[in-house]
């Protein structure tokens, strides 16, 4: 544009506003119908800042085009034909417009995701009872505790989930029961051991029960190797204290001259967050202060013993011999599964999982018994 200003020619040259160049385009990773897109903003913006981006794939054969917009990297476009092969770009906007498209990628095929061959595994047993009161009675061992990876699965085939319960309560001068196993496919935990009660002995289980007190010192149950601690002794004495029942990483305590402490269970962030299970129930008291329940849903001991944390394995804690004289339930167990999201979930599930999609991976979480077919 030119002026005329006092004889002289003003001459003022513009510069036309424009769109953001092209960005750098990084991997195209298919999935089922889809296609995940990443790349890096282009240095040269235009005349504005970048407002979004669009993600472009062009059917090879047909033609057809499927579009997406994101803010930033990656975008995942979809509604793509699985088997079809795909060319794929990415294009910025500004408030003037969108800009050229990217360098291609070629020949991206969407394909339908597979079942996993492998999943990892955390499987609890139900929680033994605590024994019932009269010279005080033992805190139930905690749930066995099986966690790995790499447990081989097959798809088309369903898989049984068998979800343990909680011992059956231990009531006066009787021992509680042991809890019942859980399984899922090759793996099973072994249920724990009930506590104690005069005159019998803690029972062997996932992790062993504590003994009763009583005039002979009552024994702890012994854990089942790989899966939990053995429960400790009852006391010998004016005080008959119960020992503790057996955690999955810790034995409960002997009784002196107070009552034994719960074992304590194990961590797993199997679920995406630290959770500890299968905690030993505390022994019951004499004279002494009442036992304590091991981390991990053990139940503590006293006049009125706790119950096992449900969905955790613990033991239940060990009554005294005031009334009602009556242990704690075990906690019922829990059978939790993950694997990686790329491959495809489950073709049908039975018990009603919590599923879950957190941190890259699949998670089903059972409570009660049920099945899987991948």
């Amino acid at each position: 544009m030119s002026m005329r200003y006092q004889a002289a020619i003003l001459t003022a040259s513009f510069f036309p506003l424009k769109t953001p160049d092209a960005p750098t385009i990084g991997t195209a990773t298919a999935g089922s119908a889809q296609v995940s897109i990443t790349f890096t903003a282009p240095t040269g913006i235009g005349g504005g800042a970048i407002t979004g981006y669009i993600a472009i794939a062009k059917d090879s054969s047909s033609g057809a085009v499927f579009t997406n917009t994101g803010a930033s990297s990656p975008i995942v476009v979809t509604g793509l034909t699985n088997g079809n092969t795909y060319t794929v770009r990415v294009a910025a906007t500004n408030a003037f417009g969108t800009g050229p498209q990217s360098a291609a990628r070629n020949s991206i095929t969407p394909s339908a995701a597979t079942a996993p061959s492998s999943v990892e595994y955390l499987v609890v047993a139900g929680g033994g009872a605590g024994g019932g009161g009269d010279n005080r009675g033992g805190g139930g061992g905690a749930g066995g505790l099986r966690t790995a990876t790499g447990l081989s699965v097959s798809a088309g085939s369903p898989i049984t989930v068998t979800v343990g319960a909680g011992g059956a309560i231990g009531i006066f001068n009787q021992p509680g029961g042991n809890g019942a196993d859980s399984v899922f496919s090759s793996i099973t935990s072994t249920g724990g051991g009930g506590g104690g009660s005069n005159p019998r002995a803690g029972l062997s289980g996932g992790s062993g029960g504590g003994g009763a007190g009583n005039s002979g010192g009552g024994t702890g149950g012994s854990g089942t190797g790989g899966q939990g601690n053995n429960g400790g002794n009852g006391v010998d004495g004016s005080n008959y204290n119960g020992g503790g029942g057996g955690g999955a990483s810790g034995g409960g305590s002997s009784a002196g001259s107070n009552a034994g402490n719960g074992g304590n269970g194990s961590a797993s962030s199997i679920t995406g967050s630290s959770v500890t299970y299968a905690g030993g129930g505390g022994g019951g008291g004499g004279s002494g202060s009442n036992g304590s329940g091991g981390s991990g849903g053990g139940g503590a001991g006293g006049s009125t013993a706790t119950a096992g944390t449900a969905n955790t394995g613990g033991g239940g804690g060990g009554g005294s011999d005031s009334s009602p004289k009556l242990g704690g339930n075990g906690g019922s167990g829990v059978v939790i599964i993950r694997y990686v999201d790329t491959f495809a979930a489950a073709t049908s599930t039975t018990g009603s999982p919590t599923i879950t999609v957190t941190g890259g991976y699949r998670i089903y979480a059972w409570t009660s018994s049920g099945s899987i077919t991948f």
